[in-house]
C-alpha cells in the first residue's frame, strides 16, 4: 500500500515540493515541482497535494516565510485528509523542521535536493522539529510577543531619556530610582512644558520620595537654561511614552478576551511565586491552556531549554549546559525565579539557600526555574492549584500577595472571586 509525503523547501517567493511513496522499497522516486508564495499559488498547492494524496507534510523553517504556507496547507489541505473515510493517525500531519538540521555540505545545496533530504530525513527520523500550536493559540503569542516588544520599546526609551537628561546637566536619575514612576513623570512633564523654577519643579515631587526638597532643587538646577531643542525632544519621548503604554494597555485587554474562557487556568499558574497574571497570559499563549502538547514534565523543560543538557561520549559527559529552547519561557522563569528565591518563608526560598553553597548563584537560580517549568506543567496538565510548603509563610504576608494578584487580576479584566484563589484550596 502507497504511503506518499511532500518535502517543501521554503523561500520567500518560491517553493520547491518534492512528492515520494515512502512505501516502496529501494530508491524514492521523486515527482517535483515548482510553485510561487502568493495566496492563489498556495491555494493551488493545497488542492494539488490533495489530488496527488499525499499524507503528510514536512517544511523548513525559513525566516518567516513558511508561515503563509503553513496555513494555507492547514486550511486547504490537512482538513482535506483528516475528513477522508479510513484516514490513519498520521494522515495529514503537517511537520516544521529546524534548518540545522537539514543543512547539506558545503557546495552542495540545491532546492530539489534540499526537499527530498528533508523527506528523507523525516522518514529516517533524523529532523529536529518544531512544536507549532493552532491557529487560536498563535494568535496568542502574536498578542503576548506584540507586547514584550512594546516593554522592551519602553526600557530602550527610558535609556535614551536617561541620557537626555543627563546631556542636559539634569541629574535627575542620580535621586529618582524610576524615571518613569509618579514622581519622575510629573518632574519631566514640568520641564517638557517649559517650567524654568527648580523648586517648582522640586514641589510636584511625590511625598514618598527620599530625596529632600535641596537636593531635587540642586539636581534641576540646569532646567532655566535649558535650551529649547531638549524640551522639544523631552515632549517627543513623553508622548512616545504615551502612545506605547496606551497600546500595552490596549493588549492586555485584548489578551484577556482572548483567554476569557481560560481564566481559572490563568488563576492557577498566577499564585505560583514569583508569577502573576502578565507572565500566566504568557505562559499560557506559549504552551496552551493545558499544555496538551507535552506527555510530561520533563517534554516541557526539555522544549523550554531549562533542563540540563547532555553531551556524553564514551560513557564520559561532556557539557551539561541546558539546550537552546524557547526564548520567551527562558526569559519568564529566569524574571520568576529570581523573584520566587525572595518570596519569605516559601519554598523556594528554602531550596535556594540549600543549594547556592553547592551550584553557586546562576546554577541555583536556573534550577529554580527547572522546577517551576515542572510546577507550571502540573498545574496546567493535571487541573491542581499551587499549595506552599514553605515553613514561615504568615497569614499576613499570604493575604497581603492574594489581594495584589486579585487587584492585578482585576485590572486585566478578569472576574475573580477572593476564595477562589487563596492558596492551597
Amino acid at each position: 500500500m502507497s504511503y506518499r509525503i511532500a518535502g517543501i523547501d521554503v523561500h520567500k517567493k518560491m517553493l520547491a515540493v518534492v512528492i515520494a511513496d515512502v512505501a516502496t522499497a529501494g530508491e524514492y522516486e521523486f515527482q517535483q515541482r515548482k510553485w510561487g508564495a502568493n495566496p492563489s499559488q498556495l491555494q493551488a498547492l493545497a488542492q494539488w497535494l490533495v489530488d496527488e494524496a499525499v499524507e503528510e507534510v514536512v517544511m523548513e523553517s525559513t525566516a518567516q516565510y513558511w508561515r503563509p504556507v503553513w496555513q494555507s496547507l492547514e486550511r486547504y489541505w490537512q482538513t482535506e485528509r483528516r475528513k477522508r473515510e479510513g484516514s490513519g493517525t498520521k494522515s495529514g500531519t503537517l511537520h516544521l523542521a529546524q534548518a540545522e538540521s537539514n543543512r547539506a555540505r558545503r557546495g552542495r545545496k540545491n532546492d530539489f535536493e534540499d526537499a527530498e533530504r528533508l523527506l528523507k530525513r523525516l522518514v529516517a527520523q533524523e529532523l529536529v522539529l518544531s512544536f507549532v500550536p493552532d491557529a487560536e493559540q498563535r494568535v496568542w503569542r502574536a498578542v503576548s510577543r506584540r507586547k514584550n516588544q512594546l516593554t522592551q520599546d519602553k526600557v530602550r526609551l527610558r535609556g535614551q531619556l536617561e541620557g537626555l537628561l543627563e546631556e542636559a546637566h539634569i541629574k535627575l536619575t542620580s535621586l529618582v530610582s524610576d524615571l518613569f514612576g509618579v514622581s519622575g513623570r510629573r518632574m519631566l512633564e514640568g520641564l517638557a512644558a517649559g517650567e524654568t523654577d527648580a523648586g517648582a519643579l522640586a514641589s510636584l515631587a511625590d511625598f514618598r520620595l527620599r530625596a529632600t526638597p535641596e537636593q531635587l532643587r540642586d539636581a534641576l538646577g540646569a532646567c532655566a537654561e535649558l535650551n529649547p531643542v531638549y524640551r522639544g525632544l523631552l515632549q517627543m519621548s513623553l508622548a512616545e511614552l504615551k502612545l506605547m503604554e496606551d497600546h500595552i494597555a490596549q493588549l492586555d485587554r485584548q489578551m484577556c478576551r482572548l483567554l476569557e474562557a481560560h481564566h481559572e487556568a490563568v488563576q492557577r499558574i498566577a499564585e505560583v511565586p514569583g508569577l502573576g497574571p502578565d507572565s500566566a497570559q504568557q505562559i499560557l499563549a506559549q504552551v496552551g491552556p493545558a499544555a496538551e502538547a507535552f506527555d510530561s514534565a520533563q517534554q516541557l523543560a526539555s522544549w523550554v531549554g531549562v533542563c540540563p543538557g547532555r553531551e556524553e561520549s564514551a560513557e564520559q559527559s561532556r557539557s551539561d549546559r541546558s539546550p537552546k529552547g524557547n526564548r520567551t519561557l527562558r526569559r519568564i522563569l529566569n524574571q520568576a525565579a529570581h523573584a520566587a528565591i525572595r518570596v519569605k518563608g516559601s519554598i523556594f526560598e528554602m531550596t535556594f539557600r540549600r543549594l547556592v553553597p553547592r551550584l553557586g548563584y546562576q546554577k541555583t537560580v536556573w534550577a529554580i526555574a527547572h522546577r517551576i517549568c515542572r510546577l507550571i506543567w502540573k498545574i496546567l496538565h493535571q487541573g491542581v492549584r499551587y499549595q506552599e510548603r514553605g515553613p514561615s509563610v504568615s497569614a499576613k504576608s499570604k493575604n497581603a500577595r492574594i489581594i495584589r494578584m486579585i487587584r492585578e487580576l482585576r485590572s486585566f479584566g478578569y472576574r475573580v472571586d477572593a476564595l477562589q484563589t487563596e492558596c492551597g484550596r
